[in-house]
């Protein structure tokens, strides 16, 4: 099935990043948010990232950023979402936040409207429980910088009808990715892993183990991975990292997921990483890292 036009709520780091990804691939795009600022910023980060883009896209340099961004539409109206079929939902990772946009999708969405969770460690079953139409939702863990992941994490509930899969798996196609599919556990596979590592790599650089830079060398240079586990949680978001955390500790009644002392205070001080411009590293207007401590 081709979905040629794509709901996006949510305006934040990986909303958009998402409404970039499905615009380059031809989709239109309705982009919710509550706050026209985030709109705002994101078509103007989203312009950014087609311009980053093409440095290593030769397709995406002869294209028209024009166009692409001329098919993402911002807007604060959950009523435009009513004539849409698929609808992915990239809110913050708070439950409160995200069970009441479901109640107003529901609201809003016919019947037999795919919704997608992209969540960080949220169940899927849980969200189901609060829409009528369970069988339809299904979880698609995007990471980021979404146009350049060629997998995606697709976690499916109990609930998730093979419509919804199969759904998903089209959608994916589109845009040249595959799923990876994993059961509804809290956090899945990538963050029920991927936030310990991080967590304790904050725990080494707390004691004075070693630098940000080294702890993050060990991983590129030693182990070869692209990026360090600060790098990594730098690109996420802070506040991401550690409200992903607190949901896994309270998930599985675990206390070694709880956010280390020096996470809650970068947080609380707006060092949130790539987004406000100094995490574990600071940045230049490129986002790429100039230092760190």
């Amino acid at each position: 099935m081709r979905f040629e036009k794509i709901g996006v709520v949510g305006a934040g780091v990986i909303g958009r990043s998402v409404a970039q990804a499905l615009a380059q691939t031809g989709h239109d795009v309705v982009l919710i948010d509550t706050n026209r600022a985030a709109l705002d910023s994101a078509r103007k980060s989203i312009a950014d990232g087609l311009r980053f883009a093409a440095f290593s896209c030769p397709a995406l340099r002869k294209a028209d950023h024009g166009e692409i961004l001329s098919r993402i539409r911002g807007t604060t109206d959950h009523g435009e979402l009513a004539e849409i079929g698929f609808v992915i939902e990239n809110t913050t990772e708070d439950w409160g936040v995200k069970e009441d946009v479901y109640r107003s999708l529901d609201e809003v969405c016919y019947p037999e409207c795919v919704f997608v969770v992209n969540t960080s460690a949220i169940c899927i079953a849980r969200v189901a429980k609060v829409a009528t139409r369970h069988p339809h939702i299904i979880g698609m863990h995007f990471m980021n910088p979404v146009p350049l992941r060629r997998h995606v994490e697709v976690v499916v509930s109990d609930v998730t009808s093979q419509f919804a899969v199969d759904a998903a798996n089209d959608m994916l196609a589109q845009l040249g990715s595959r799923a990876i599919v994993v059961r509804d556990k809290p956090g899945f596979v990538s963050n029920r892993v991927m936030m310990l590592m991080i967590n304790e790599a904050i725990a080494v650089l707390e004691d004075d183990t070693a630098s940000a830079t080294n702890v993050d060398a060990i991983f590129v240079n030693c182990f070869a991975h692209k990026m360090g586990p600060l790098a990594t949680a730098d690109l996420i978001g802070l506040d991401t990292i550690m409200r992903t955390l607190e949901v896994l500790r309270d998930s599985f009644n675990d206390a070694k997921f709880e956010p280390r002392p020096l996470l809650r205070r970068m947080v609380s001080d707006n060092r949130l990483g790539r987004k406000s411009g100094v995490g574990f590293f600071d940045y230049g207007q490129e986002g790429e890292a100039i230092h760190g401590p």
